[in-house]
Protein backbone atom coordinates (compact mmCIF):
# COMPACT_ATOMS: atom_id res chain seq x y z
CA UNK A 1 0.00 0.00 0.00
CA UNK A 2 1.09 3.59 -0.54
CA UNK A 3 1.72 5.76 2.49
CA UNK A 4 2.09 9.53 2.95
CA UNK A 5 4.73 9.01 5.62
CA UNK A 6 8.45 9.47 5.02
CA UNK A 7 11.50 10.92 6.78
CA UNK A 8 10.26 14.34 5.59
CA UNK A 9 6.76 13.74 6.96
CA UNK A 10 7.12 11.14 9.75
CA UNK A 11 4.21 9.27 11.29
CA UNK A 12 3.96 10.66 14.83
CA UNK A 13 3.45 8.10 17.59
CA UNK A 14 2.24 9.56 20.89
CA UNK A 15 3.18 7.87 24.15
CA UNK A 16 3.90 8.39 27.81
CA UNK A 17 7.55 8.69 28.74
CA UNK A 18 8.07 5.76 31.10
CA UNK A 19 10.53 3.05 30.03
CA UNK A 20 7.65 0.60 29.50
CA UNK A 21 5.57 3.09 27.51
CA UNK A 22 8.57 3.83 25.29
CA UNK A 23 9.23 0.12 24.79
CA UNK A 24 5.64 -0.30 23.65
CA UNK A 25 5.89 2.67 21.29
CA UNK A 26 9.12 1.29 19.87
CA UNK A 27 7.51 -2.13 19.33
CA UNK A 28 4.67 -0.41 17.46
CA UNK A 29 7.19 1.51 15.35
CA UNK A 30 9.14 -1.65 14.54
CA UNK A 31 6.01 -3.48 13.40
CA UNK A 32 4.95 -0.54 11.24
CA UNK A 33 8.44 -0.27 9.74
CA UNK A 34 8.22 -3.91 8.68
CA UNK A 35 4.62 -3.72 7.46
CA UNK A 36 5.20 -0.55 5.43
CA UNK A 37 8.81 -1.20 4.40
CA UNK A 38 9.84 2.19 5.78
CA UNK A 39 13.00 3.25 7.64
CA UNK A 40 12.99 4.29 11.29
CA UNK A 41 13.31 7.93 10.20
CA UNK A 42 9.78 7.76 8.78
CA UNK A 43 8.44 7.61 12.36
CA UNK A 44 8.68 10.00 15.28
CA UNK A 45 8.00 8.92 18.86
CA UNK A 46 6.43 11.89 20.66
CA UNK A 47 6.64 11.75 24.47
CA UNK A 48 3.67 13.36 26.23
CA UNK A 49 3.55 13.92 29.98
CA UNK A 50 0.21 12.94 31.55
CA UNK A 51 -1.40 13.88 34.83
CA UNK A 52 -1.05 10.28 36.01
CA UNK A 53 2.72 10.50 35.53
CA UNK A 54 2.98 13.74 37.47
CA UNK A 55 0.67 12.98 40.42
CA UNK A 56 2.39 10.24 42.40
CA UNK A 57 1.49 11.05 45.98
CA UNK A 58 -2.20 10.09 45.89
CA UNK A 59 -4.23 7.03 44.86
CA UNK A 60 -5.64 7.25 41.32
CA UNK A 61 -9.24 7.09 42.54
CA UNK A 62 -8.72 10.34 44.42
CA UNK A 63 -7.51 12.32 41.41
CA UNK A 64 -9.49 11.12 38.42
CA UNK A 65 -8.92 7.46 37.64
CA UNK A 66 -7.66 5.80 34.46
CA UNK A 67 -8.15 8.85 32.27
CA UNK A 68 -5.21 10.51 34.00
CA UNK A 69 -2.86 8.39 31.87
CA UNK A 70 -4.54 9.19 28.56
CA UNK A 71 -6.15 12.65 28.60
CA UNK A 72 -3.22 14.77 27.42
CA UNK A 73 -2.26 12.19 24.78
CA UNK A 74 -5.81 12.06 23.44
CA UNK A 75 -6.01 15.84 23.33
CA UNK A 76 -2.96 15.93 21.06
CA UNK A 77 -4.39 13.12 18.93
CA UNK A 78 -7.65 15.02 18.44
CA UNK A 79 -5.72 18.19 17.64
CA UNK A 80 -3.71 16.41 14.95
CA UNK A 81 -0.39 16.92 16.73
CA UNK A 82 0.18 13.14 16.65
CA UNK A 83 -1.13 10.50 14.25
CA UNK A 84 -1.67 7.58 16.65
CA UNK A 85 -1.40 6.96 20.38
CA UNK A 86 0.08 3.83 21.95
CA UNK A 87 -1.31 2.68 25.30
CA UNK A 88 -1.26 -0.15 27.80
CA UNK A 89 -4.83 -1.27 27.14
CA UNK A 90 -5.45 -2.14 30.78
CA UNK A 91 -5.04 1.57 31.57
CA UNK A 92 -7.66 2.61 29.03
CA UNK A 93 -11.23 3.59 29.90
CA UNK A 94 -13.79 1.36 28.18
CA UNK A 95 -15.09 4.27 26.12
CA UNK A 96 -12.97 6.72 24.13
CA UNK A 97 -13.56 10.48 23.73
CA UNK A 98 -15.77 11.48 20.82
CA UNK A 99 -13.75 11.32 17.61
CA UNK A 100 -11.31 8.62 18.75
CA UNK A 101 -11.31 4.84 18.52
CA UNK A 102 -9.16 2.08 20.03
CA UNK A 103 -9.37 -0.81 17.56
CA UNK A 104 -5.81 -2.01 16.94
CA UNK A 105 -4.02 -4.41 19.28
CA UNK A 106 -0.59 -5.98 19.03
CA UNK A 107 0.02 -9.65 19.93
CA UNK A 108 -0.60 -10.05 23.63
CA UNK A 109 2.24 -10.69 26.05
CA UNK A 110 2.20 -12.79 29.25
CA UNK A 111 -1.02 -11.84 31.06
CA UNK A 112 0.05 -12.94 34.55
CA UNK A 113 0.84 -10.81 37.55
CA UNK A 114 4.34 -11.04 39.01
CA UNK A 115 4.90 -11.10 42.76
CA UNK A 116 8.17 -9.23 43.31
CA UNK A 117 10.47 -9.33 46.34
CA UNK A 118 14.15 -8.55 46.64
CA UNK A 119 14.92 -12.19 47.42
CA UNK A 120 12.44 -13.92 45.11
CA UNK A 121 10.02 -15.15 47.78
CA UNK A 122 6.52 -16.17 46.70
CA UNK A 123 3.37 -14.72 48.23
CA UNK A 124 2.87 -17.88 50.29
CA UNK A 125 6.34 -17.46 51.84
CA UNK A 126 5.70 -14.01 53.37
CA UNK A 127 5.42 -13.97 57.14
CA UNK A 128 2.18 -12.85 58.77
CA UNK A 129 2.03 -9.05 58.98
CA UNK A 130 4.45 -8.49 56.09
CA UNK A 131 3.92 -5.29 54.09
CA UNK A 132 3.02 -5.39 50.38
CA UNK A 133 2.92 -2.27 48.23
CA UNK A 134 0.47 -1.79 45.36
CA UNK A 135 -1.54 1.02 43.77
CA UNK A 136 -4.01 -1.41 42.19
CA UNK A 137 -7.36 -1.79 43.92
CA UNK A 138 -7.80 -5.14 42.17
CA UNK A 139 -4.51 -6.52 43.44
CA UNK A 140 -5.18 -5.09 46.90
CA UNK A 141 -8.56 -6.81 47.07
CA UNK A 142 -7.25 -10.11 45.68
CA UNK A 143 -4.38 -10.07 48.16
CA UNK A 144 -6.73 -9.35 51.05
CA UNK A 145 -8.94 -12.25 49.95
CA UNK A 146 -6.02 -14.70 49.76
CA UNK A 147 -3.75 -13.35 52.52
CA UNK A 148 -5.83 -11.23 54.92
CA UNK A 149 -2.93 -11.37 57.40
CA UNK A 150 -0.73 -9.12 55.24
CA UNK A 151 -0.58 -5.32 55.36
CA UNK A 152 -0.94 -3.22 52.19
CA UNK A 153 0.49 0.24 51.52
CA UNK A 154 0.02 2.55 48.51
CA UNK A 155 2.73 2.10 45.86
CA UNK A 156 2.79 4.43 42.83
CA UNK A 157 5.45 4.97 40.20
CA UNK A 158 7.20 3.03 37.46
CA UNK A 159 9.12 -0.19 37.94
CA UNK A 160 12.36 1.55 38.87
CA UNK A 161 10.58 3.63 41.53
CA UNK A 162 8.86 0.61 43.01
CA UNK A 163 12.08 -1.40 43.19
CA UNK A 164 13.76 1.49 45.00
CA UNK A 165 10.90 1.52 47.51
CA UNK A 166 11.50 -2.18 48.16
CA UNK A 167 15.22 -1.52 48.72
CA UNK A 168 14.33 1.37 51.05
CA UNK A 169 12.15 -0.93 53.13
CA UNK A 170 8.82 0.77 52.40
CA UNK A 171 7.44 -2.71 51.71
CA UNK A 172 8.73 -6.26 51.45
CA UNK A 173 6.93 -7.10 48.21
CA UNK A 174 4.96 -5.61 45.35
CA UNK A 175 3.15 -6.65 42.20
CA UNK A 176 4.15 -5.93 38.62
CA UNK A 177 2.87 -7.24 35.31
CA UNK A 178 4.87 -10.06 33.75
CA UNK A 179 4.28 -8.37 30.38
CA UNK A 180 6.13 -5.25 31.45
CA UNK A 181 9.07 -7.19 32.83
CA UNK A 182 9.34 -9.18 29.62
CA UNK A 183 9.02 -6.15 27.33
CA UNK A 184 11.80 -4.42 29.26
CA UNK A 185 13.94 -7.60 29.29
CA UNK A 186 14.24 -7.39 33.06
CA UNK A 187 15.15 -11.00 33.67
CA UNK A 188 17.15 -10.03 36.75
CA UNK A 189 14.12 -8.75 38.71
CA UNK A 190 13.30 -11.43 41.33
CA UNK A 191 9.68 -12.46 40.83
CA UNK A 192 7.21 -15.30 40.97
CA UNK A 193 4.64 -15.46 38.18
CA UNK A 194 1.16 -15.97 39.63
CA UNK A 195 -0.94 -18.53 37.80
CA UNK A 196 -4.17 -17.07 36.43
CA UNK A 197 -6.06 -19.86 38.21
CA UNK A 198 -4.81 -18.38 41.48
CA UNK A 199 -5.17 -14.70 40.61
CA UNK A 200 -7.03 -13.36 37.58
CA UNK A 201 -5.27 -10.43 35.90
CA UNK A 202 -6.67 -7.03 35.07
CA UNK A 203 -8.85 -6.80 31.99
CA UNK A 204 -6.61 -6.40 28.90
CA UNK A 205 -3.40 -6.90 30.88
CA UNK A 206 -0.42 -7.51 28.59
CA UNK A 207 -2.03 -5.95 25.52
CA UNK A 208 -0.74 -2.89 23.63
CA UNK A 209 -3.59 -0.83 22.16
CA UNK A 210 -3.29 1.77 19.41
CA UNK A 211 -5.75 4.66 19.30
CA UNK A 212 -6.52 6.75 16.21
CA UNK A 213 -8.93 9.38 14.97
CA UNK A 214 -12.17 7.66 13.99
CA UNK A 215 -12.42 9.48 10.66
CA UNK A 216 -8.82 8.71 9.61
CA UNK A 217 -9.52 5.98 7.06
CA UNK A 218 -5.95 5.93 5.77
CA UNK A 219 -4.62 5.29 9.26
CA UNK A 220 -7.23 2.57 9.80
CA UNK A 221 -5.92 0.81 6.70
CA UNK A 222 -2.33 1.24 7.86
CA UNK A 223 -2.98 -0.12 11.35
CA UNK A 224 -4.90 -3.10 9.99
CA UNK A 225 -1.52 -4.39 8.80
CA UNK A 226 -0.30 -4.87 12.37
CA UNK A 227 -3.57 -5.66 14.18
CA UNK A 228 -3.60 -9.06 15.92
CA UNK A 229 -7.05 -10.57 15.47
CA UNK A 230 -6.65 -13.10 18.30
CA UNK A 231 -5.88 -10.36 20.80
CA UNK A 232 -8.74 -8.30 19.40
CA UNK A 233 -11.20 -11.15 19.91
CA UNK A 234 -10.08 -11.68 23.50
CA UNK A 235 -10.21 -7.99 24.36
CA UNK A 236 -13.66 -7.59 22.82
CA UNK A 237 -14.91 -9.97 25.51
CA UNK A 238 -12.88 -8.54 28.38
CA UNK A 239 -13.59 -4.88 27.68
CA UNK A 240 -17.33 -5.45 27.19
CA UNK A 241 -17.32 -7.32 30.52
CA UNK A 242 -15.67 -4.32 32.16
CA UNK A 243 -18.05 -1.87 30.48
CA UNK A 244 -21.10 -3.86 31.62
CA UNK A 245 -19.86 -3.66 35.21
CA UNK A 246 -19.09 0.05 34.73
CA UNK A 247 -15.53 -0.72 35.75
CA UNK A 248 -13.10 1.94 36.88
CA UNK A 249 -10.00 2.16 39.02
CA UNK A 250 -12.39 2.24 42.01
CA UNK A 251 -13.79 -1.19 41.15
CA UNK A 252 -11.81 -4.39 41.83
CA UNK A 253 -12.58 -6.30 38.62
CA UNK A 254 -10.52 -9.03 36.97
CA UNK A 255 -11.13 -10.89 33.75
CA UNK A 256 -9.40 -13.09 31.21
CA UNK A 257 -10.58 -14.42 27.86
CA UNK A 258 -8.63 -17.22 26.18
CA UNK A 259 -8.96 -18.81 22.77
CA UNK A 260 -9.45 -22.54 22.26
CA UNK A 261 -9.60 -22.94 18.52
CA UNK A 262 -12.78 -21.23 17.31
CA UNK A 263 -14.13 -20.96 20.85
CA UNK A 264 -13.55 -18.17 23.35
CA UNK A 265 -13.55 -19.00 27.05
CA UNK A 266 -13.75 -16.28 29.67
CA UNK A 267 -13.52 -16.03 33.44
CA UNK A 268 -14.35 -12.90 35.37
CA UNK A 269 -14.62 -11.79 38.96
CA UNK A 270 -15.55 -8.76 41.01
CA UNK A 271 -14.50 -8.22 44.62
CA UNK A 272 -15.17 -5.99 47.56
CA UNK A 273 -12.13 -3.75 48.09
CA UNK A 274 -11.43 -5.27 51.50
CA UNK A 275 -11.35 -8.78 50.01
CA UNK A 276 -14.26 -9.94 52.17
CA UNK A 277 -16.33 -11.15 49.23
CA UNK A 278 -15.73 -12.25 45.65
CA UNK A 279 -18.18 -13.15 42.89
CA UNK A 280 -17.04 -15.22 39.91
CA UNK A 281 -18.52 -16.19 36.54
CA UNK A 282 -17.25 -18.15 33.55
CA UNK A 283 -18.55 -19.03 30.12
CA UNK A 284 -17.70 -19.65 26.50
CA UNK A 285 -18.88 -18.60 23.05
CA UNK A 286 -17.76 -18.58 19.42
CA UNK A 287 -14.78 -16.23 19.07
CA UNK A 288 -16.79 -13.76 16.98
CA UNK A 289 -19.29 -13.40 19.85
CA UNK A 290 -16.75 -12.25 22.44
CA UNK A 291 -18.40 -8.90 23.13
CA UNK A 292 -21.73 -10.63 23.78
CA UNK A 293 -20.04 -13.14 26.10
CA UNK A 294 -18.43 -10.34 28.12
CA UNK A 295 -21.77 -8.56 28.47
CA UNK A 296 -23.45 -11.80 29.52
CA UNK A 297 -20.94 -12.57 32.25
CA UNK A 298 -21.02 -8.98 33.50
CA UNK A 299 -24.82 -9.02 33.62
CA UNK A 300 -24.79 -12.28 35.60
CA UNK A 301 -22.47 -10.76 38.20
CA UNK A 302 -24.66 -7.66 38.47
CA UNK A 303 -27.69 -9.89 38.99
CA UNK A 304 -25.94 -12.00 41.63
CA UNK A 305 -24.45 -9.10 43.57
CA UNK A 306 -26.19 -8.48 46.90
CA UNK A 307 -27.72 -5.10 47.61
CA UNK A 308 -25.04 -2.46 48.13
CA UNK A 309 -22.24 -4.60 46.66
CA UNK A 310 -21.28 -1.88 44.18
CA UNK A 311 -21.68 0.99 46.67
CA UNK A 312 -18.18 0.42 47.97
CA UNK A 313 -16.11 2.83 49.93
CA UNK A 314 -12.57 1.98 50.97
Amino acid sequence: MTTPFSPDRPLKIGTRGSPLALAQAHETRARLMTALSLPEEAFEVVVISTSGDRILDRPLKEVGGKGLFTREIEEQLLAGDIDIAVHSTKDMPTEQPEGLILDTFLPREDVRDAFVTLDGRAMSDLAEGSVVGTSSLRRRAQLAYRRPDLQVVEFRGNLQTRMKKLRDGVAEATFLAMAGLRRLNLDDVPRTAIDTLDMLPAVAQGAIGIERRIDDDAMAETLSLIHDTDTGARLAAERSFLLTLDGSCETPIAGLAELDGAKLRMRGEVLRPDGSDVLEEAGDAPREDGAALGRELGAKLLERAPSGFFDWRV
